[in-house]
């Protein structure tokens, strides 16, 4: 976590930059140390984001208290807020915070309980979010493609690209990337999965992919909901060209 000094350096002037803003060493500290929100942000440590009213169940506050506690956290750069459809998700602002608290566990020698989400099954596997897939293979995707460096971003508004072998790969794959660029809306962005509580596929080129998987009958619509069946050629097909067991 970098530091950005003062020339006459006294303790309480340390500061922390993000961005154009900065904040001290001990607002982070009181922050921070503040049981409720270190339930809260111990909790965001498994990378997924959550309600505030789930963080309230967390922390053992009122959701209104909850709310201040957010704000709080907000402010000092130690989380984030995105905000989907009625929804308002929070989330550790990053991979330094992460490496904070990370070492605060060390040093005090506990552990955290990992999330479990609570969604059926069937919907948690695949499912369609719009027009793009969604649940534990659009996830399993998102991961994939970035490993594979296929993936630029996101960016500060979650906007991604391809990269050249990304485009080059859905190309051999069938995926008609020409139609998808000429589209008039938002070509590719994180979108947050809510049972997985991380980012899956969106825009032109998540739908495009979702077209492409239903064409080629790697998965198949259900009739009454937005569950998505992974065929057998599919699980095959996903394995041997991503590596990805489902």
């Amino acid at each position: 976590m970098p530091l950005v000094r003062q020339s006459h350096f006294v303790y309480d002037q340390s500061v922390v930059a993000h961005g154009n803003s900065s904040v001290s060493v001990s607002q982070i500290g009181a922050a921070i140390g503040e049981p409720a929100r270190s339930r809260m942000l111990y909790c965001l440590l498994d990378g997924r984001a959550r309600t505030g009213t789930e963080l309230a169940v967390v922390a053992d506050v009122t959701p209104s208290t909850a709310s201040v506690h957010l704000q709080r956290l907000v402010a000092t750069h130690l989380v984030k807020v995105l905000a989907q459809g009625k929804h308002r998700y929070y989330s550790l602002q990053g991979e330094d915070v992460a490496a904070a608290l990370e070492a605060l566990i060390v040093l005090a020698g506990g552990s955290r309980v990992p999330f479990t989400p609570s969604t059926p099954s069937r919907l948690r596997l695949a499912r369609t979010c719009y027009d793009h897939i969604a649940g534990t293979l659009g996830v399993h995707l998102h991961d994939r493609f970035t490993l594979l460096g296929w993936l630029k971003g996101p960016a500060d508004d979650g906007g991604c690209d391809l990269t050249p072998a990304g485009a080059q790969a859905l190309k051999d794959l069938g995926v008609p990337l020409e139609d998808v660029r000429t589209s008039r809306r938002r070509f590719a962005y994180a979108c947050l999965d809510w049972s997985e509580r991380r980012p899956h596929l969106a825009g032109a080129l998540g739908a495009a992919l979702l077209e492409h998987l239903l064409r080629k009958k790697w998965v198949q619509r259900d009739l009454d909901s937005r569950a998505l069946s992974v065929t057998a050629l599919g699980r095959r097909e996903l394995h041997s060209r991503f590596g990805l067991h489902i």
